[in-house]
């Protein structure tokens, strides 16, 4: 069986966030990582365009709301394991550190030529010496960088270090060393220069020989020579043995050396508890270090005593650690995060979600002697968190939504002098009782997101302003003796952004799409073939309190409010009316006309309440028009046909502007107020809107650029980026490498000096340079720094003045831009349709004053050779799309696919911007439809003047359809392209089978915010995007949020309704303890400082897709103590009135009391019934009527049906039963291994999955009535998921195990090596690289007019499976002839591409097992995502690569295509 695996929907999760300077020293980034997918975002001011016109950036007080913009995503071939970054000598920005199981190191950097990752160093450590024996893959890689930047150490296997020290870029040590030294000019000179120096090992027990199982590894700041911390537990211990082995953990520094290479142990703190969980270092001048506990913190300092304290009681009996009870506080510090959010402050984020805010009480002698503890808000479940850019804060999560949230004091002074300082302790001495007392009473608010609250906060006001005072200052005078009084300040938090996330999917089912009728009106979905049949896939995601059902939709189907037919239309647009003549503001936004295009004549329609035709207006009917739009702030319109451009106010004709050049005009591109046309022959004709003495006119630009060779495609273009640039100084403004103007990484401490020195970006931005120099007080200094701190986003608030560039395409395959209105052409791209990485300028390189008409043709000849045969662009289009158009997208239409590109920054050539390929679409289909050669021979002169399908523009700009701005791709794959203010590229296809001929955004009284397309049928729909769904998502996604956690989900056809398994957690003070022949109920109480355990509620509820709420009085309540387990549709015989099958919802539960209880379970089988809904409660339809429920021997641990019978996992055993008369009759049983999780049928196989022990096929023969063990896997393995692969008549065992991998196994009896049938074949092996729990198989069908003959894929299915990182995936059988295509193609790009991080694909895809195993990877499945790069390949590289494997681009694109198609099914 030949298969592919492809994930369709990359992982959403977050594990890691750093901060750092990403891509350039100027500005901070956000860098996320979560699975195998890397994220750079920038934090940027949130402003809409009306406020930013009248913001001053550097008069704002306060920073505006801010977002998280993603500049740039990588996809890696491994997981990453651990996210540092560092700042190599003589870099212009940071490097990052990424490591990867099991012992691999990637030092990256961005290349600022490409925009894309280069790998500086590889560093690679599993050879079997360094292992260890060790083949299991328990351990991960942790790297941490020193704060100096002197090395970097990574630990692996748990048992060695790696040291990768770096150059320091000082160079007066290679003077003194010079002096030294004899000079010899050996070959370490080429050495010397790299910045990474060689790595070496060391390992633990050479240190301390009891130098074993580490628990954390931090650097120390401030000292002479790397220090490193380790956190480790030489004899370990666990919470059952505290009473004979208590505190085992051992703390220990240890300084590097790495020129010697000798490593001396200078601490080492004995017998901490045994529960430690994190060291963290605290910077100068406290100092020393915070040992986190699950019950305990506890300060250490090398020359002082310890000082802990508990937090919880726990802490008392499992510790002889001197601690001291911390008051008012109930925690436990397990699975929490921290971050310093200052000197003497954390941030802590509990596993509840709640954020608390530690502060370190010092006394004048920086030794801590009190913590103090504030519970600041309830946020999400966190899995890391990063302070970026001093006071904003990232939340990032697994298990719901990532934030990112603000936090100022409460007060605003920026200053307090000494002797304010005194003052101000006397006066909080005072009022100090008092303020405590309501600081108690206060319960701080839940955060979600959207809502603010304060954080009260104790806080010695010495530390308090000392951060804002020069440091040797206080060093000199001191105010000691008032630190120890507390004051209380206030920390407000507030919610900025959230980014999305869907992981982790605990299960997913297909279920029906609702349609919405015209009027609103929900249409049942009746599907009669499968071919109409319309799927959403529907998952329970999230945990606990970020618990949702997530509706994924994999095409946009838009909702049609009213479609009419109209014959001949070839194209369609929306305009405005004059603006200043309407009565009320408010209709400003709505559009007035709508002109449609047939081909010799215009329709023109008025639209209001109604839309109705008009006549005898300016607008020209008796011609074709090829386009119309606004001018002059949607003043004016303009309307083109093919001989004629016409200004219009309103419906009064203004001008009217022949076009005698003896071609017709077939294209327009307005960038207001500049209008372009493209002639027929090639000309390209300019004209500007100008108003003189309050006639507005279209002028003709005498400026013209040379029509030879012809031009093919133009686009107009109004950046309001700033990006398109010709002036060196911008760019070097915002890449120069002065970062001293930006505070140290920890809003601490100034530094004076760079201070005295003007300013580079400070002149350009603010021409500010007298202030430099007139710094009077410490105050002005304190002021200025804070100024400075906020450089960042005032710096992103500059307006970059508008300018006007045209884009031209010519036949002979360049791309040129051109300034407007002078012409002047600034930047040639050749060979555009190739579709390269990168788009660079040719003219780079030469002087401009050579440009002149003269020597343009030989300039352009010489510059770069072509690439045979590249597609001819056919269509371009240059938009901003982003946060007020601040990413300008660049789109190449060519015969074949849909190119697009991305603008960056490129500090050299003339104009100052270089393009990186984003996406390629593909757009060709099976039938090329109206391609026609530019050269033929146009047969009639007057039929050249009518509108042809071929001028109608492909590409639509369209700026608010639903809120979004975007753009609309017609054509034979119809999808919109959207780039929001989050910055990621979004394309969804529209549904729909249809091909769309034309589009325009359409804003009415009726249709808000709406669109037009013409479909095949001439018909015209008039349609919106339905609003629930969000679009700013890898696929658009709807998330109905439960606030616990969702299990098992399944679909009742019969009803349409999902039924859902909901679990709530709640402390519990009771449990049940064995009496000797029964078991009793006991409560237990503590104390308050006790930390009571978790017990689950089980819930059943129904959910209507109608409205995605939960149908009321229609749930079922489970028992305390009652796990459910299992839960299925099931198909049982129908005892009664007639026969046949009947659906039922059958549940299996488990009582987990203790572990001296025999578990038991039950069996429930209800059925969903129709009633007479309440009045007004049209939800109320559903009750649910119990079939049966009866108290098991054991545990029910898994359900399915085969053949109208029960089948059940009971404890060892699988019974067959029949539902007979409202009670369960067992038929039938087997002995199984140790526990099954999970059985599925098909006819009379059953397929079970054993926790520990692989899979099983069993058969039950209904006539005999016996259930029989068909074959089996004889290797163990640990099951998490299984479901059929069909292919055919072929039948499939697809396998997830805890490894990440997936298998596929079949029953070939016939085989030797099957030992006639009774073991289970592995026939083919896949790591996927995230766990997956639940998948489902949807069978391929054709859809859409295209359909390809012979159809490969019939009666094939294809699995859907979905991860805990969040990603949706499919495993889809091949035809052979496809699959031997694929493989070649694989095995020729595994060596073609350069792999990002120096991860190799085909090692990161085959099988990973704990124990070596006795057999060879099968591998067998094609990875789709290697395959699918292909597409992103240029046109030159894809034609090298097919040839290479002896077929021919189409055929592999086509193969591409075919099962894009199959899987857009949602």
């Amino acid at each position: 069986m030949f298969s592919m695996c492809k994930q369709t929907h990359a992982a959403t999760s977050v594990e890691f966030a750093i901060s750092c300077r990403f891509f350039n020293n100027v500005e901070e980034n956000l860098v996320v990582a979560g699975a195998n997918v890397l994220k750079v975002y920038r934090i940027a001011p949130n402003v809409d365009a009306t406020q930013r016109q009248k913001l001053n950036p550097s008069e704002m007080r306060l920073a505006p709301k801010m977002r998280l913009e993603c500049l740039a995503s990588y996809s890696l071939y491994g997981n990453v394991m651990s996210l540092q970054s560092v700042s190599l000598a003589g870099g212009m920005r940071d490097a990052l550190l990424v490591s990867f199981k099991d012992a691999k190191l990637s030092v990256l950097q961005l290349d600022a030529d490409t925009q894309t990752l280069k790998t500086l160093s590889l560093h690679y450590f599993e050879e079997d010496d360094i292992r260890g024996g060790w083949t299991g893959r328990y351990h991960v890689p942790v790297v941490r960088v020193d704060p100096d930047a002197r090395c970097a150490i990574m630990l692996v296997y748990g048992k060695r270090l790696v040291v990768l020290p770096f150059r320091k870029d000082n160079s007066l040590d290679e003077i003194e060393l010079a002096d030294v030294k004899p000079i010899k000019k050996a070959p370490t000179a080429l050495v010397s220069r790299t910045p990474i120096m060689a790595s070496y090992l060391i390992a633990l027990a050479d240190l301390d020989e009891k130098l074993d199982n580490v628990l954390d590894i931090q650097f120390l700041h401030g000292y002479y020579e790397p220090t490193l911390l380790i956190l480790y537990e030489p004899v370990r211990t666990c919470a059952g043995r505290i009473k004979v082995r208590s505190d085992t953990c051992v703390l220990v520094a240890i300084s590097l050396n790495i020129q010697q290479r000798v490593h001396p142990i200078i601490w080492t703190v004995n017998s901490l508890p045994y529960d430690c969980l994190h060291v963290f270092p605290i910077q100068k001048p406290i100092g020393g270090c915070l040992v986190m506990t699950v019950n305990a913190i506890i300060y250490l300092n090398q020359s002082v005593p310890p000082y802990g304290v508990s937090l919880n009681s726990s802490a008392d009996n499992s510790t002889s650690f001197p601690l001291k009870p911390q008051d008012n506080v109930r925690l436990s510090l397990d699975c929490a995060n921290f971050a310093f959010i200052d000197v003497d402050k954390l941030v802590i984020s509990l596993r509840t979600g709640d954020l608390y805010v530690l502060t370190l009480c010092v006394d004048s002698m920086r030794t801590v002697r009190n913590f103090h503890f504030h519970k600041a808000a309830a946020s999400v479940l966190t899995s890391c968190i990063c302070v970026c850019h001093t006071e904003y804060i990232f939340l990032g999560s697994r298990l719901g939504n990532s934030l990112l949230l603000h936090f100022t004091e409460e007060d605003q002074s920026t200053v307090i002098t000494l002797d304010e300082v005194e003052s101000a302790a006397a006066a909080a001495a005072a009022g100090a009782g008092e303020q405590q007392q309501q600081a108690n009473d206060q319960s701080p608010p839940q955060l979600d997101e959207d809502q603010v609250y304060d954080v009260d906060q104790h806080e010695a006001p010495s530390q308090a302003k000392s951060r804002r005072i020069e440091d040797e200052e206080l060093e000199v005078y001191g105010s000691g003796a008032k630190a120890s009084v507390l004051q209380l300040r206030k920390f407000i938090f507030e919610v900025c952004d959230s980014l999305i996330n869907v992981a982790p999917i605990n299960y997913m089912c297909a279920g029906e799409r609702v349609e919405f009728e015209e009027d609103g009106t929900t249409l049942r979905p009746h599907a009669e073939s499968l071919t109409d049949l319309k799927i959403e896939l529907v998952a329970a995601t999230g945990h606990s309190k970020n618990g949702a059902l997530s509706v994924f939709v994999n095409c946009i189907n838009p909702q049609i409010i009213t479609s009419f037919e109209l014959d001949g239309c070839l194209d369609v647009w929306t305009v405005f009316d004059d603006a200043t003549r309407k009565p009320s503001t408010a209709r400003q936004e709505q559009h007035d006309f709508m002109l449609l295009s047939q081909r010799s004549s215009t329709l023109v329609l008025q639209t209001g309440q109604e839309i109705n035709e008009i006549e005898n207006t300016g607008f020209t009917v008796n011609q074709p028009t090829i386009y119309v739009g606004n001018l002059g702030q949607q003043r004016f319109i303009v309307q083109v046909t093919t001989r004629h451009v016409r200004l219009l106010q309103g419906t009064r004709l203004i001008q009217n502007v022949p076009i005698d050049v003896g071609s017709p005009v077939v294209q327009v591109s307005i960038a207001d107020p500049y209008v372009c046309l493209r002639v027929l022959n090639g000309q390209v004709i300019t004209l500007a809107l100008r108003e003189t003495r309050g006639t507005p006119r279209l002028a003709i630009n005498k400026h013209t650029i040379s029509s030879a060779p012809a031009v093919v495609a133009i686009a107009a273009y109004k950046d309001l980026s700033g990006l398109f640039t010709c002036k060196a100084d911008d760019v070097l403004n915002l890449t120069g490498s002065t970062g001293t103007g930006f505070a140290n990484s920890f809003g601490g401490y100034m530094k004076a000096e760079p201070h005295m020195k003007v300013e580079d970006e400070e002149d350009l931005l603010y021409g500010d340079a007298g202030n430099a120099f007139k710094l009077n007080s410490m105050a002005d200094l304190a002021k200025q720094s804070k100024q400075k701190n906020t450089d960042w986003w005032r710096r992103q608030l500059v307006q970059a003045k508008p300018s006007y560039w045209l884009v031209v395409a010519r036949q002979s395959g360049t791309l040129e831009i051109y300034s407007m209105p002078d012409m002047k052409l600034v930047y040639l791209v050749n060979d555009v349709g190739n579709g390269a990485l990168v788009l660079t300028d040719a003219m780079e390189f030469v002087p401009i004053s050579l440009t002149q008409e003269n020597s343009k043709a030989g300039i352009l000849h010489a510059c770069m050779p072509q690439h045979a045969n590249s597609p001819l662009p056919l269509e371009l289009s240059l938009v901003g799309l982003g946060h007020h158009g601040d990413r300008p997208l660049l789109l190449v239409r060519t015969r074949l696919e849909l190119l697009i590109y991305q603008v960056f920054r490129y500090a050299k050539g003339h104009l100052k911007i270089r393009f990186r390929k984003l996406e390629q679409l593909h757009l060709l289909d099976q039938q090329p439809t109206h391609i026609e050669l530019l050269n033929e021979e146009e047969t009639d002169e007057a039929e050249s003047y009518n509108m042809q399908p071929k001028y109608v523009q492909k590409l639509r700009y369209f700026n608010n359809v639903g809120g979004l701005a975007g753009i609309m791709v017609c054509g034979v794959n119809p999808c919109f392209i959207f780039l929001t203010s989050r910055g990621e590229l979004r394309i969804h296809r529209l549904l729909g089978n249809a091909e769309v001929r034309s589009f325009a955004a359409f804003n009415n009284v009726n249709i808000p915010h709406g669109f037009l397309y013409f479909d095949t049928t001439y018909e015209l729909k008039i349609s919106v995007l339905p609003t629930y769904l969000s679009y700013d998502a890898a696929w658009p996604v709807r998330k109905v949020p439960l606030r616990c956690t969702p299990r098992q989900l399944v679909y009742h056809r019969e009803n349409r309704v999902y039924c859902l398994i909901t679990q709530k957690e709640e402390p519990m003070t009771k449990y049940y303890r064995f009496n000797g022949e029964d078991k009793e109920l006991s409560e237990e109480s503590r104390g308050e400082r006790f930390i009571y355990p978790i017990g689950s509620l089980f819930e059943m509820v129904l959910i209507s897709p109608e409205t995605w709420e939960i149908v009321p009085d229609a749930s079922i309540q489970f028992e305390p103590w009652e796990h459910v387990t299992a839960f299925k549709l099931v198909k049982l015989s129908y005892e009664g009135t007639r026969s046949g099958l009947k659906e039922y919802l059958c549940i299996g539960t488990n009582f987990n009391y203790s572990e001296d209880i025999t578990s038991r379970g039950n069996i429930h089988i209800y059925d969903i019934i129709e009633v007479v809904p309440e009045p007004g409660k049209p939800m109320t339809k559903f009750k649910l009527k119990e079939v049966f429920k009866k108290e098991q021997k054991g545990p029910v641990s898994a359900i399915s049906d085969v053949v109208g019978f029960l089948v059940t996992g009971l404890g060892q055993k699988i019974y067959i039963w029949q539902l007979r008369d409202g009670d369960l009759i067992g038929v039938a049983f087997i002995d199984t291994n140790i526990y099954v999780h999970q059985i599925i049928t098909v006819k009379s196989l059953i397929f079970i999955a054993d926790v520990y022990k692989s899979i099983s096929l069993l058969r039950f023969q209904e006539e005999y009535r016996t259930l029989s063990l068909a074959s089996r896997d004889f290797n163990p393995l640990e099951v998490f998921g299984i479901e059929f692969m069909v292919d055919n008549s072929n039948l499939g065992f697809l396998v997830t195990d805890a490894e990440r991998n997936i298998i596929v196994y079949m029953y070939q009896p016939e085989a030797r090596e099957s030992l006639g049938g009774q073991k289970l074949l592995r026939k083919a092996d896949y790591h996927l690289g995230q766990v997956v729990n639940t998948m489902f198989r949807v069978q391929c069908h054709q859809r859409g007019l295209h359909q390809r003959q012979p159809f490969l894929y019939e009666n094939k299915h294809f699995v859907i499976y979905g991860t805990l990182d969040g990603a949706l995936g499919y495993c889809l059988p091949l035809p052979e002839k496809v699959y031997r295509r694929f493989l070649m193609l694989q095995n020729v790009l595994l060596s073609y591409q350069e792999h990002l991080c120096g991860l190799n694909p085909k090692e990161y895809r085959t099988i990973k097992t704990v124990k070596k195993m006795g057999i060879n990877p099968s591998r067998c499945i094609i990875d789709g995502d290697l395959i699918w790069s292909y597409r992103m390949l240029a046109h030159s590289e894809r034609n090298e690569v097919a040839k290479k494997i002896g077929t021919r681009t189409e055929e592999i694109l086509a193969d591409l295509l075919e099962i894009e198609r199959l899987s857009a099914i949602f």
